[in-house]
């Protein structure tokens, strides 16, 4: 089936909600891509004859972060598929993301509870109910297929795109390999429970499966598009399933400096639900001194503990219970990327 060309998706729309969040990207219209082409609502997967890996690139997780929607919307109208092995293509929540309103753009993030805190299989084998869990069953025969997976995101607060690779090595190297953006985290995921890329089968480090997160810029905005357009072509050209003339169409390769490696040495969880910055930071900001005041939790304070601290994505609104900042160490310099 083809699609509406009529759509809108990527163009601005300059919508400032309540909230004070300004949405200049349509929400696409995904309506004829909904049926997926293997069964699955929302999945497209397509086979080359020649061997290969299964990779697995994963937009909207949660509803109201339709960017990466946008630009596997982009891919499936070019007709991209692989040279070798299987690529996948999934638009993960989509029961969120009908849901959508310009004028609460942050009240869509899911219906029940987080898809990306579900990933363990205590859970997923366990008796309870949502609709994230249900989508998260349901996806789950084909994740279990999947040698390299990519997971799309964006973040509410203005922040530098940065690719996050969990705790394993391997996921290391693959964010490093993939080069865009520049920024690798390792961290520990979240308390309150594990995300896509923290699944067993990829989080095993005796296994070769690798899963790997970009958090590409702030939701509404067409340069985070323009990030995860660049994202994907990187993980396309090192997976060798893709050309490099369809690669250089999806993002030009450009001489850019060599990706650093940075490892979170504190995760930051709101306590309290009075958790507050001492002013609005920036995600990918450097805290230059060690015990540098930076937020307080109620009447406890938030200080950096060491130099040169990379604050990872700072939530400017956090409810107790959630991951308020992560705070991180540059600990390594990985290969300078290619023209």
């Amino acid at each position: 089936m083809q699609p509406d060309h009529r759509h809108t998706a990527g163009r601005p729309a300059h919508h400032a909600g309540p909230a004070g969040f300004s949405v200049g990207l349509v929400a696409p219209d995904l309506r004829p891509w909904t049926r997926g082409n293997v069964g699955v609502p929302g999945v497209w997967s397509f086979a080359a004859a020649q061997p290969g890996p299964h990779t697995a690139i994963v937009s909207m997780v949660h509803g109201n972060e339709y960017a990466g929607a946008i630009a596997l919307l982009r891919l499936l109208e070019a007709g991209v598929t692989p040279l070798r092995g299987r690529l996948s293509l999934v638009f993960a929540n989509l029961e969120a993301f009908v849901r959508f309103d310009l004028r609460q753009p942050t009240a869509s993030r899911y219906v029940d509870e987080d898809l990306n805190r579900v990933w363990c299989r205590a859970v997923l084998d366990g008796p309870r109910e949502s609709a994230e869990l249900r989508r998260a069953r349901e996806l789950r025969p084909l994740i279990d297929t999947v040698d390299v997976l990519l997971d799309l995101h964006s973040m509410l607060w203005d922040s530098d795109p940065l690719l996050l690779s969990g705790t394993t090595e391997k996921a290391r190297r693959l964010a490093l390999a993939i080069g865009a953006p520049r920024l690798v985290v390792g961290d520990q995921g979240h308390v309150g429970g594990r995300r896509l890329i923290d699944y067993r089968p990829f989080a095993d480090p005796g296994t070769k499966r690798a899963a790997v997160l970009v958090e590409a810029g702030q939701h509404w905005v067409e340069g985070t598009v323009e990030t995860l357009f660049a994202t994907i072509a990187g993980l396309l050209r090192h997976t060798g399933q893709i050309g490099e003339a369809g690669a250089a169409a999806l993002a030009p390769q450009k001489h850019a400096p060599a990706p650093v490696f940075a490892q979170v040495t504190m995760t930051v969880t709101a306590e309290s639900s009075d958790f507050r910055f001492v002013r609005a930071f920036r995600g990918g900001e450097v805290v230059r001194d060690r015990n540098t005041l930076i937020a307080l939790d109620g009447d406890a304070e938030i200080r950096t503990p060491h130099d040169d601290c990379i604050l990872v994505m700072p939530s400017l609104r956090t409810c107790r219970g959630h991951t308020a900042v992560r705070l991180a160490k540059l600990v390594g310099v990985g290969e300078p990327m290619r023209g």
